[in-house]
This record gives C-alpha cells, sequence and structure tokens, in this order.
C-alpha cells in the first residue's frame, strides 16, 4: 500500500464515525482533502450533513463539492470532527500545523462532541517530537519579539515557502520550534501560551478519542482512555 493508498484508506474507514445528519468539522491538509471528498460523495447521495471548515483551503474544497457550510462565527453543535495530524506519540497526544491552520483546527477540536484523526503508520511517535517540530502562530506585532522569548526553549525557524513567509489565514507568521522529544507535552504547551504573542501551538494534548492508522497491514483504529 502506497502513502496515497493508506491515506485514502483512513479517510475512508473515518466515515462510520459520522451522524447519519448533523454537524461535521472538516480538517485540514493531505488526509483531510480525501475525507473531503468522501463527505461530498455522500452529500451528493443526500445524506443530510452540514460542515465546518478548518481552513480556507478546506472550505473552498467543500464549496465545490457543494457541501452546505456554517458561518466561520460560531458557535456549533459539532458532531464530530475528522482531521489529520503530523505526529501522533503512544498517548495519543498530536502535533498539527503542517498546513499552518493549528488555530483553526483546534477551535474545531474544542467545539466538536468527538474527534477523530486520520493519519497513515509514517505519522506515529513514541514521544511528540521525534519526528516534527511544534508549529506555532504567532501575532504579527512584536513577532520578533515573540521570537526571543521563544528562543528559551529551543531553536525557533520561520516557516517559508518558495522563498515567502508563511501566513496563516488570519494574516500571522508562523515559526517552527525545534524543541527535541517532548516527554510532557502538556508542559510545553503551557510554556508555550504563557508567553505574550503566541496565539496557538500545533500540540493537541489529549484532543483526540480516536486515531485510525493505516498501514502496511491494513487499518487498526486506537483510543483514548480516561
Amino acid at each position: 500500500m502506497t502513502a496515497e493508498e493508506a491515506k485514502r484508506e483512513a479517510a475512508r474507514s473515518a466515515l462510520v464515525e459520522l451522524p447519519e445528519s448533523g454537524i461535521v468539522g472538516l480538517g485540514s491538509g493531505s488526509t483531510s482533502r480525501l475525507f473531503i471528498d468522501e463527505v461530498g460523495a455522500l452529500v451528493q447521495q443526500g445524506r443530510q450533513l452540514r460542515g465546518v471548515p478548518t481552513s480556507e483551503g478546506s472550505k473552498l474544497q467543500a464549496k465545490t463539492l457543494c457541501i452546505p457550510l456554517l458561518g466561520d462565527e460560531g458557535p456549533w453543535d459539532i458532531a464530530v470532527t475528522v482531521d489529520g495530524a503530523d505526529e501522533v506519540d503512544a498517548n495519543l497526544n498530536l502535533i498539527k500545523g503542517g498546513g499552518a491552520a493549528h488555530t483553526r483546527e483546534k477551535i474545531v477540536n474544542y467545539a466538536s462532541r468527538r474527534n477523530v484523526i486520520i493519519v497513515d503508520e509514517s505519522k506515529l511517535s513514541h514521544l511528540l517530537g521525534e519526528k516534527w517540530p511544534i508549529p506555532l502562530e504567532v501575532l504579527r506585532f512584536a513577532h520578533l519579539t515573540t521570537v526571543r522569548a521563544l528562543e528559551r526553549l529551543g531553536r525557533v525557524v520561520a516557516r517559508s515557502r518558495e522563498g515567502k513567509p508563511v501566513i496563516t489565514d488570519a494574516g500571522n507568521p508562523v515559526y517552527d520550534l525545534f524543541a527535541g522529544t517532548l516527554p510532557d507535552p502538556a508542559e510545553m504547551d503551557r510554556q508555550l501560551h504563557s508567553i505574550p504573542g503566541v496565539v496557538e501551538t500545533g500540540l493537541f494534548i489529549g484532543r483526540a478519542d480516536v486515531v485510525i492508522v493505516a498501514g502496511s497491514l491494513g487499518v487498526r483504529r486506537l483510543e483514548r482512555t480516561g
């Protein structure tokens, strides 16, 4: 099974989590795009589903597929959100934000009764930080001052794409914090949020109810306990 096939299999396996009718959080990123395709097919078949997208990219895709969408303002009564992740540790904590949508993703995640994460097996780690830095959305105002404070916690790199700074949908720059492995990601999240100017981190602690993992041997479900 190729990586693309694994992602599609994970996306299809998440469909069983959807209500017969109701509101669904639509994640961002390559695996979530495949899931949104599947939701669009269900809507075309008559399923009464409405979406809350977590990025402008997801919103555009959903509109193209004629998925009815709720407004950005909220509040929403979201039955389930299905999203991807960049890294998943043994306790089902997550690093998200490779697509710079982690602030909106976290808002929608917290507004959801249930959160399902879909990944391929390459995203699994024993500890967060083994494979990915921590994405940070930083307020544009005084962002270099914020970076100076962040440097106490690790190496900070401004994210760029094709030579241009990566900017979130809210208009803020994204930085990546290389802090090594995280035996206590909740404590790191607290430290980061204590720094003025940090809008949101890509650490999602205890926010996944189910992680669907697709790999060479098929699909497996990991469920959070406690």
